[in-house]
């Protein structure tokens, strides 16, 4: 409903400087708030077992997961976008299923960006990699992108149901939600803000910390630690008749 309110909005926005019309009515109102689907985030035990569920396809889970790409910027990357000496990938395209057919356009935030990938994948991008030219693609054959699979009938959704038959733990996910869990994931081994909105691609720092703020550590406490042992290290210089170093 929020988004047909959004597109009946623009077109009245358009009449109004048409002026077809005096004023655009859909403007003001009160729509009720949109409740946010709650995140899954997988730890690393469970995203092993489901990319080993996924067989063929297990690099690609991880490949997600641990370097935050979204699905089309890791289906459009190409052999000339791999540095396998430095473990980055080069972000600057994006493949997108419309209707069956595949687009490719600039990343969503419309500027290309370098993200690291562990040296555990390492050995499988330098497989996946083998034998293609520099315009091939990673990923899948080369000549072809990876199609999204489907939600049910997909490798994915198997690779999904026969890992939580054998994890009681394990959550329904989707391929986004290797996005999510890559922040986490990367959030959890200490990264700061600004390291993770580089890796995502965001905009900017502070819609990372809108998107995943949960995730970060309270460091309230931190701080006035930190502000008592400075005013202690302070005094003693104080008491010593000394300036502070």
């Amino acid at each position: 409903m929020i988004r047909a309110y959004g597109v009946l909005a623009s077109i009245l926005d358009v009449a109004v400087r048409d002026r077809r019309v005096q004023s655009n009515v859909a403007r003001g109102v009160n729509l009720p708030r949109k409740l946010r689907k709650p995140r899954v985030y997988l730890s690393h035990q469970q995203l092993n077992t489901l990319a080993r569920f996924a067989e063929d396809h297990g690099v690609v889970i991880l490949a997600l997961a641990y370097t935050g790409l979204r699905w089309g910027e890791l289906t459009g990357l190409r052999v000339k976008h791999v540095d396998v000496n430095r473990r980055r990938f080069g972000v600057e395209e994006n493949a997108v299923d419309v209707n069956g057919t595949i687009h490719v356009g600039t990343p969503k935030s419309y500027a290309g960006r370098s993200v690291p990938y562990p040296s555990f994948l390492d050995e499988s991008i330098r497989l996946a990699v083998a034998g293609k030219n520099r315009n091939e693609l990673v990923f899948g054959s080369g000549g072809s992108h990876l199609k999204f699979p489907h939600s049910q009938r997909g490798w994915f959704a198997s690779a999904v149901r026969k890992a939580q038959a054998a994890e009681p733990n394990m959550p329904r996910v989707t391929p986004h939600d290797l996005r999510h869990t890559a922040a986490s994931l990367a959030i959890s081994a200490g990264a700061n803000v600004k390291a993770v909105q580089r890796m995502l691609g965001h905009a900017s720092a502070a819609m990372t910390l809108d998107t995943y703020a949960d995730l970060f550590p309270d460091d309230l406490d931190a701080v006035a630690e930190s502000l008592a042992t400075a005013r202690e290290k302070a005094n003693v210089w104080f008491l010593w008749g000394c300036e502070e170093p």
